[in-house]
C-alpha cells in the first residue's frame, strides 16, 4: 500500500495527524495550481484550505485503486470551476491584460550557484513566464501548471479532466505555443 493510501485510510479511521500529513505533502503544489488559476494570493490560500477541507470530509468516498493525488486534483478543478461559474468568469482571453500579482507563488526553478547577472535574468524570464500564464485561456493555463509546474503526467491529468490522454497532450502544447508566442512578443 503506497503512502497517501495509507495515510487517507489512518484519516478515516480518526487519526488527524495522518490528514495533516496529507495537508502537508499536498499543501504547496496545491496551493501553486490554484494561485495561477484565480491569480490572486489571498484567495487561493483561501481556496487552498476550502479543498482540504472538502477532501476531508469526503475522504470515505476515495477509491484507492486510484492515485490519491490525481482525486485531491480533480476536487480542486471542480472547485475552481464552480467558482468560476458563480462568478461567471469566463476564460481569458488571451489579449486580456491583468496586473501581475507580486505576492503569486514563483515559479519553481531550481537555484544553483548562479551570478548576479544569471540570478536578475532568471528572475525576468519568471515574471514574464507568470504574465503569459496570466494571459493564455484558463483550460489550457490549468493543464499547462499541471504538467509543468505540478510535473503531473499527462495520465494523470487526463484522469482529474477526464480527457482522454491525446486532447490533455494537444492542450499542453497549445498551452506552450502560446506562450512561446507570448514571450516572443514581450520585449
Amino acid at each position: 500500500m503506497n503512502e497517501d493510501k495509507y495515510l487517507v485510510e489512518k484519516a478515516i479511521q480518526g487519526e488527524i495527524e495522518a490528514f495533516e500529513m496529507i495537508i502537508q505533502k499536498y499543501q504547496q503544489p496545491l496551493l501553486n495550481y490554484i494561485g495561477r488559476m484565480v491569480g490572486e494570493r489571498e484567495l487561493a490560500l483561501d481556496f487552498t484550505q476550502e479543498v482540504f477541507i472538502k477532501t476531508y470530509s469526503s475522504l470515505h468516498s476515495y477509491k484507492p485503486q486510484f492515485k490519491f493525488s490525481t482525486w485531491l486534483y480533480r476536487i480542486a478543478s471542480n472547485f475552481i470551476i464552480d467558482y468560476w461559474r458563480k462568478k461567471k468568469i469566463d476564460a481569458f482571453s488571451i489579449d486580456h491584460q491583468k496586473k501581475l500579482d507580486k505576492d503569486l507563488p514563483p515559479l519553481q526553478i531550481p537555484a544553483g550557484e548562479e551570478s548576479i547577472v544569471t540570478k536578475f535574468e532568471t528572475a525576468q524570464l519568471k515574471k514574464k513566464i507568470e504574465r503569459a500564464l496570466e494571459r493564455i485561456p484558463a483550460s489550457l493555463r490549468e493543464v499547462f501548471v499541471w504538467r509543468h509546474i505540478n510535473e503531473l503526467s499527462y495520465k494523470e491529468i487526463a484522469e482529474i479532466k477526464d480527457l482522454p490522454t491525446g486532447t490533455v497532450k494537444n492542450r499542453v502544447f497549445q498551452a506552450k505555443e502560446l506562450i512561446r508566442n507570448l514571450l516572443e512578443e514581450a520585449p
